[in-house]
């Protein structure tokens, strides 16, 4: 559904955390920052001081803390690999690690991701699986709760979902496919202690 993790490329630099897939544009973050002078807490002189970002990974929605070329000409919400001569480090950070300009930017960056590539989505919906006894993959969605799970497990079997509109249009009930996938992943994202995990972070 999601591509695999790759190898961390020598992107100029170093790196501490491997790149996300970018859907085949090599790997890839959404730009959810971006410091030209550097970040607020860095106490150091400004000419020692390098531009930094905050990006979210396009594949396994990690967190990314990126430092830029000083010729980078980037802005929030563009799309930029990992291995893009305008990176010359990067490093996998928490979400408290962010700035609040960058949390801000998640929901958008996420809703932006799901958007572009809907059809891995809506695998979601087509392949979803138990992840106990009691307890689905689908039950992991906002508002989804047996019964909209069972619809969902019955109206599979007649045949895959191509498309958000078709998962609203075949299940009574599930108005926003779309949007509860968007909620949940952010709120993978936001908090690190949840107990299962199915978008940020997951590894197939």
């Amino acid at each position: 559904m999601s591509n695999p993790e790759t190898d961390a490329p020598d992107a100029g630099g170093t790196s501490d955390a491997g790149p996300e897939s970018g859907g085949g544009d090599g790997p890839a973050v959404v730009l959810l920052d971006v410091m030209p002078n550097g970040r607020p807490d860095d106490d150091r002189p400004q000419y020692r001081k390098s531009p930094v970002a905050y990006g979210l990974g396009t594949d396994a929605f990690r967190l990314y803390e990126l430092a830029l070329d000083e010729a980078a000409d980037v802005s929030v919400s563009d799309r930029i690999a990992l291995d893009s001569p305008e990176v010359g480090r990067y490093r996998e950070v928490s979400f408290d690690d962010l700035t609040r300009n960058a949390a801000a930017e998640i929901e958008y960056a996420v809703a932006d991701i799901v958007e572009g590539n809907e059809e891995r989505f809506v695998d979601f919906y087509n392949e979803a699986g138990p992840i106990t006894l009691r307890l689905h993959q689908l039950n992991l969605l906002p508002g989804i709760g047996k019964q909209l799970r069972n619809k969902v497990l019955d109206e599979r079997k007649r045949g895959p979902f191509e498309s958000f509109e078709e998962v609203s249009e075949r299940i009574a009930g599930l108005h926003r496919p779309r949007e509860v996938i968007v909620e949940r992943i952010v709120e993978e994202i936001r908090e690190e202690d949840l107990k299962y995990r199915r978008f940020a972070g997951h590894e197939e």
